[in-house]
């Protein structure tokens, strides 16, 4: 009975709130249902997780357009799609840095942003990638062509995701992981359903 629940409760959207935190890097960092580490070392930053922990803990991670570098310490441009996460760990260092465990949880989309704060905050829309029953078998079947090709492009003795991982958190992981530019990994996050990104996916590493 709790199995079924739990199922059901990965099923529904998750609920994020108006307004996030936006923790802009030059890679596209993190896919829904996927965890990733990171450290936080810049001031702005540091201060942002502060307020995220005594808040909801989500930020939002999105990708800096090229040629950020020249306004890197501003506000530069980014792509208005990102990963929203949570923290599901953090530890404090003793000289204020923090290390910090995100899991994905949803796709959005930056509308605004606020000024107020040192870091970026958007006004955002949630793109919750929620499956139709009728779409399962075509993603357990693309998820079949991922495996095959990856045996083919990973480096030899190198172990695939575990298959007894779901398909969706399957198809995310190996998006985030995989090797790939940051300009087509960001193109997967944008994919309209998980479905086009298993598929854009499949497409992808057959053609290595």
């Amino acid at each position: 009975m709790l199995i079924v629940l739990f199922a059901a409760l990965l099923a529904q959207a998750p609920a994020l709130p108006r307004e996030i935190p936006l923790f802009p890097l030059p890679e596209t960092s993190l896919f829904p249902n996927v965890s990733r580490p990171f450290l936080i070392f810049e001031p702005r930053y540091r201060e942002m997780v502060a307020d995220a922990l005594e808040g909801d803990r989500i930020i939002g991670m999105v990708r800096l357009r090229p040629g950020f570098e020249k306004d890197y310490e501003g506000r530069p441009p980014i792509y208005e799609v990102g990963c929203a996460g949570t923290i599901e760990e953090y530890e404090l260092l003793p000289d204020g840095r923090y290390v910090i465990l995100l899991r994905g949880l949803t796709t959005f989309r930056v509308l605004s942003e606020d000024q107020r704060k040192a870091y970026r905050l958007a006004r955002i829309e949630a793109i919750p990638e929620l499956l139709k029953d009728e779409e399962r078998v075509t993603l357990s079947v693309l998820r079949n062509r991922i495996e095959r090709a990856l045996y083919t492009v990973l480096p030899f003795g190198a172990d695939p995701p575990d298959p007894s991982i779901e398909d969706e958190r399957f198809v995310n992981i190996v998006a985030q992981s995989l090797g790939m530019p940051e300009a087509v990994r960001q193109e997967l996050l944008e994919r309209n359903t998980l479905v086009d990104r298993a598929r854009a996916l499949a497409g992808l590493l057959e053609k290595r």
